[in-house]
C-alpha cells in the first residue's frame, strides 16, 4: 500500500505515478511534484546503485529547448560558465546569476545539432522560463525559447551496471558517448536523447523521451535490468548519493542568497568569457575574498545532522547545515554546512546544534565519496 505523506496533496504527478503507486512506493511532495521517496529502503536502493544499478523517474525536472538566431550569445549573458567551449554532442554543468550574485537556479546544458537542450530543477521551471525570456529580451536576442517540461520525461538508469543494462535496447554505440556528453537516437522506434550524465556520483546515462512513453519505458528497463541486479530508486537515495559526491541541491545547498563562490562551484564560472549577469558582483567578491563558504563535515559524536540545524563554535552560533544525512556506502554521518571562511578549514572543529545540544563535528574534505574509474 502506498504511504502519502501529508494529509492533502495538490502536487503534479509524472506520468509514472500509478506505476510508482503500483510499485508500493512511499510519496511524497517535493518541488511542487508528487515523487516516490523510496520503494524497498534508500540504504537498500542506495547501495544498488553503487554496486549495480538503479532506475530513477525524473520526469518532474523541466527541459526548454533553446534555437534561432543569437542563441549562444543570449545563453553566454543568462549563464556563468562558457557555453562557447560546447561541442555538438556535449553537455555543461552552468548557473544562472541574479545581479546580486545569488544563484537563480542550477543547470546542465546540451549542445544538440542546431539547439541547445536546458534542463532545470522541478521547483524552478516557471521562474526559470520566465528569467531566461527576459534575458533574451534584455539582449534583443531573435532566440526561440520552448518550455518542452510537459511533453518531456526522463528516466535515469545510474550504476556501474548501466551501460550493460541499456545498450541491448539501441543501435548507438553507447560506450562511445563520453562523460557530460549525449547522442540522440532511438528505442523501440521512439526517439531519445541518450545523455551520460546524473546526479549520483556514478556512471550512468539520462533518457530524454516523449513522455507518451514513460511507462512503457520504465517497464522495458525494469526487464533489461532485472538479472543485473537494478531496482527502482526514489528521492531519498537519490539524495544520500548526491550528498556523497558533493552536487548542490538546489533550496538546500545553493539558492538565492548564496552565490556559487561561496558554494565551492567557481568552476562553473567564467570571468574571462565576457558579461554575463551578475558578473561584476561576483567578480568583486572574489577580489575582496569571501566571508563564508560551504563545507563538507562528518559527525564525531553520535547524531545526525540534517537541513537548518545551527552550526555553532564555542557556544555561538556561526552558520548552518544545509545538507546532511547517514552515508550508506561510507557508514558514517555526513553533512554540509555553510560557515564563516576562517571555520572553514580541513580539520576544523564545529558543532552540530542537534535538538538544542552540541554534537561534535569535523571539517573534511569534499567529494566524501568518488568512484573508481
Amino acid at each position: 500500500m502506498t504511504e502519502i505523506i501529508a494529509a492533502k496533496m495538490t502536487g503534479n504527478k509524472t506520468p509514472l505515478y500509478d506505476t510508482h503507486v503500483r510499485l508500493g512506493a512511499k510519496v511524497i511532495e517535493f518541488g511542487g511534484w508528487l515523487m516516490p521517496v523510496q520503494y524497498s529502503g534508500i540504504i537498500e536502493e542506495h547501495k544498488a546503485v553503487r554496486t549495480a544499478a538503479g532506475l530513477f523517474d525524473l520526469s518532474h525536472m523541466g527541459e526548454f529547448e533553446i534555437k534561432g538566431y543569437q542563441t549562444e550569445e543570449f545563453l553566454q549573458y543568462s549563464t556563468s560558465n562558457d557555453l562557447s567551449k560546447l561541442e555538438e554532442g556535449q553537455a555543461q554543468y552552468n548557473l544562472m546569476i541574479y545581479p546580486d550574485g545569488g544563484i537563480v537556479d542550477d543547470l546542465i546544458i546540451y549542445r544538440l545539432k542546431n539547439r541547445y537542450l536546458v534542463v532545470v530543477n522541478a521547483a524552478n521551471i516557471e521562474k526559470d522560463f520566465d528569467w531566461l525570456n527576459e534575458s533574451r529580451m534584455i539582449k534583443g536576442s531573435e532566440a526561440v525559447i520552448r518550455n518542452l517540461s510537459y511533453s518531456t520525461a526522463l528516466l535515469s538508469v545510474q550504476g556501474p551496471k548501466a551501460l550493460k543494462i541499456l545498450q541491448p535496447l539501441t543501435d548507438i554505440d553507447l560506450s562511445e558517448i563520453k562523460y557530460y556528453h549525449c547522442a540522440e537516437g532511438q528505442i523501440n522506434n521512439a526517439p531519445v536523447i541518450f545523455a551520460r550524465t546524473g546526479y549520483t556520483g556514478e556512471d550512468g546515462f539520462e533518457l530524454f523521451i516523449p513522455r507518451t512513453k514513460a511507462v512503457e519505458f520504465w517497464e522495458l528497463l525494469m526487464e533489461a535490468g532485472k538479472d543485473k541486479g537494478m531496482v527502482p530508486v526514489g528521492l531519498g537515495a537519490r539524495d544520500t548519493l548526491r550528498l556523497e559526491a558533493k552536487m548542490a541541491l538546489y533550496g538546500n545547498d545553493i539558492d538565492g542568497t548564496i552565490n556559487p563562490l561561496e558554494a565551492g562551484l567557481s568552476w562553473a564560472v567564467k570571468f574571462d568569457k565576457g558579461n554575463f549577469t551578475g558578473r561584476d558582483v561576483l567578480l568583486a567578491k572574489q577580489t575582496k575574498g569571501l566571508n563564508r563558504k560551504l563545507v563538507g563535515f562528518e559527525m564525531v559524536g553520535r547524531g545526525i545532522a540534517r537541513h537548518g540545524y545551527p552550526v555553532a563554535k564555542d557556544g555561538k552560533t556561526i552558520g548552518s547545515v544545509t545538507s546532511g544525512a547517514p552515508s550508506p556506502t561510507l557508514g558514517k554521518n555526513i553533512g554540509l554546512a555553510l560557515v564563516p571562511t576562517e571555520n572553514s578549514e580541513i580539520g576544523s572543529k564545529l558543532d552540530i546544534m542537534i535538538r538544542d545540544q552540541p554534537v561534535e563535528a569535523v571539517v573534511v574534505k569534499t567529494p566524501f565519496y568518488t568512484r573508481k574509474k
